[in-house]
């Protein structure tokens, strides 16, 4: 991804010679930070999502004062640590902050600064591509979430999220079309040892919900899948799958908050994201159990398929995920409270009265939180370590 950034040049007497130092230093802070930085002139800076300014050098401040009027908030000065570029930070830093400009300066070790540089890059796309991102409802929240029900106005006020409604009624009548298109996740299921029947109408229902999402132009959508089990005799385990496996986060149980986290933690982290139930804490160990009947196809390194856990209907996904680094989240659907911890996946599970995806996670930092102040029943879990990404976009919110 290409990074636009304002340049000061240096006002040494060698400020040719500096300036080649200083392309080579964006150069390989580039390579590092898998993000190409490229000087723009001023005017294109506010096109960007975040705004930086590269300090070549001791006595550019009065040229930041030039470069000033087409900035936006925050405002990062980076800096290479050589010809008086910190000291310059500072001093303009100090200016900024005197008329209450929120800023800060991106220095320290080249590896870093560059990770930094990398978290920060996708909290800003992110900000971004979150407005007027859409995200459906099919039916209302399951009954048992009662602290699920979500102000669609104000989260689109607080977060730029749109929230779309759709009926189940709506939902039945395109299941009812017994149409799927098949692709490659499509003719994957239908190789595994399951009955065609079941199979087939875990996909029309998969179909369904697809054209849903593409009629109304969703980037996620959840259902309150528990009503398919009458009418339609199935669930939507395997449906929620594939959508996840495509890119299109897909929750259960109409949980609207949850599908706002989940499309959250998937946008800042690139990774496939698992939805599931805290079952079991073990607190001397301080691990947590998770479990739960769906995951995206693309996340496990190995499936089996089984019937929903409740219902022992439908087709759902037993799946097992690599041991080794993950990240817990959860936020409210406003943005206003989050919970997340680095922990390690350190064993998966096939107990019988649990569903169907069973992982023990530890968590170093503990589990209290989550008995005291949690926020709504379902967690998020990404593979991969994430937590200061996720902590550097509330920090921004």
């Amino acid at each position: 991804m290409k990074i636009g950034i304002g340049y000061l040049q240096s006002m040494n007497a060698d400020m040719e010679d500096r300036d080649v130092l200083n392309r080579n230093y964006l150069q390989e802070l580039s390579k590092r930070c898998g993000h190409t930085l490229e000087i723009v002139p001023a005017e294109a800076l506010n096109d960007e999502a975040m705004t930086v300014v590269f300090v070549g050098g001791g006595g550019t401040e009065g040229r930041f004062l030039k470069l000033e009027p087409f900035l936006k908030e925050p405002v990062f000065l980076l800096t290479s640590g050589e010809n008086n570029s910190l000291a310059a930070s500072m001093e303009i830093l100090s200016y900024l902050r005197q008329k209450g400009v929120q800023a800060e300066i991106l220095h320290g070790d080249l590896d870093d600064t560059a990770a930094r540089l990398a978290d920060l890059v996708q909290v800003f796309k992110v900000k971004r591509e979150l407005q007027g991102l859409r995200l459906g409802s099919v039916g209302e929240p399951s009954d048992w979430l009662i602290s699920s029900h979500v102000d669609a106005q104000a989260v689109r006020e607080k977060t730029g999220i749109e929230l779309i409604t759709i009926s189940m009624e709506e939902f039945f009548a395109e299941i009812e079309k017994h149409q799927v298109e098949e692709n490659e996740y499509t003719r994957q299921l239908r190789q595994q040892p399951w009955p065609e029947a079941e199979m087939q109408k875990s996909l029309e229902i998969y179909g369904a919900l697809k054209r849903i999402c593409q009629k109304y132009q969703l980037a996620g959508v959840t259902v309150r899948c528990f009503d398919l089990l009458g009418p339609v005799k199935s669930t939507g385990c395997l449906a929620l799958a594939i959508l996840n496996a495509e890119g299109v986060y897909g929750g259960c149980e109409g949980d609207m908050p949850s599908l706002i986290a989940m499309t959250l933690i998937g946008k800042l982290t690139d990774q496939p994201v698992f939805m599931c139930n805290p079952s079991r804490i073990l607190s001397q160990q301080k691990q947590i159990i998770f479990a739960h009947c769906t995951l995206p196809l693309t996340m496990p390194s190995a499936f089996r398929l089984m019937t929903h856990f409740e219902s022992d209907l439908g087709v759902a996904l037993a799946g097992h995920l690599r041991e080794g680094d993950a990240t817990v989240f959860k936020c409210s659907a406003l943005m206003d409270r989050y919970f997340v911890q680095n922990g390690e996946i350190v064993e998966n599970l096939n107990e019988k009265h649990l569903c169907r995806t069973q992982i023990r996670v530890s968590l170093p930092q503990g589990l209290d939180t989550l008995l005291r102040e949690p926020i709504g029943n379902h967690h998020l879990i990404v593979l991969g370590h994430y937590a200061r990404r996720v902590q550097e976009f509330f920090h921004f919110h």
